[in-house]
């Protein structure tokens, strides 16, 4: 038998219903994903032009990728294809990152889903708290981090030792906050480890 539901007062109403204000926030974020949609596609069509040799593609994706249009290729090269293709792996770990938020922060703070039962339902959405989403948040961009030092690497004869290493150490301290937040949420959890029975 359900419990019966307590009846809130007329200012906790208001306050508690003030958590539908984020929707339209979500809802933006929906529409950033579409944006990051549409950037992939253009990506990839200019990408596959380029492969079969349309000088206007090759031009856009070597600006894109931060080669020197003055230095650049005539031509498709395997680091030019590297580049565009770690950029087109960071859109989609940038829009997992969107989902991950729209649909964790809308389940945890605004409202349930009823996804339970669901065949699509995320399996990391049925544990899905606070602290869960904070750390997987945090994963989420030391990934993309990576996917960013990686192309920087890449391409390390187009920027300065000083942006190498300020990239460097972005990375790095994305890496030591995921772990801190990682750890106080261990903590967290498990405040105190059990002590042995001194009786034994």
């Amino acid at each position: 038998m359900s419990t019966p539901r307590a009846k809130l007062g007329p200012l906790p109403s208001i306050i508690f219903a003030s958590r539908w204000l984020q929707l339209p926030l979500y809802i933006g974020l929906i529409l950033a994903q579409a944006v990051y949609v549409y950037h992939f596609w253009v990506e990839l069509v200019h990408l596959i032009e380029a492969a079969f040799g349309n000088q206007q593609a090759l031009q856009a994706i070597i600006a894109a990728t931060g080669q020197k249009a003055s230095e650049g290729p005539n031509h498709l090269t395997e680091t030019t294809i590297m580049l565009v293709v770690l950029g087109l792996i960071d859109v989609v770990m940038i829009s997992n990152l969107l989902i991950m938020v729209i649909v964790g922060g809308y389940e945890t703070f605004v409202s349930r889903m009823n996804l339970e039962g669901h065949p699509d339902q995320p399996e990391w959405l049925s544990h899905v708290n606070a602290s869960v989403l904070k750390v997987k948040l945090a994963t989420a961009i030391i990934g993309i981090s990576s996917i960013h030092l990686l192309k920087t690497f890449i391409n390390a004869g187009n920027y300065t030792d000083r942006v190498l290493i300020a990239q460097t150490l972005i990375h790095v301290t994305f890496l030591l906050s995921a772990l801190a937040i990682a750890a106080t949420d261990r903590l967290l959890q498990h405040p105190h480890p059990p002590q042995p029975d001194p009786t034994n």
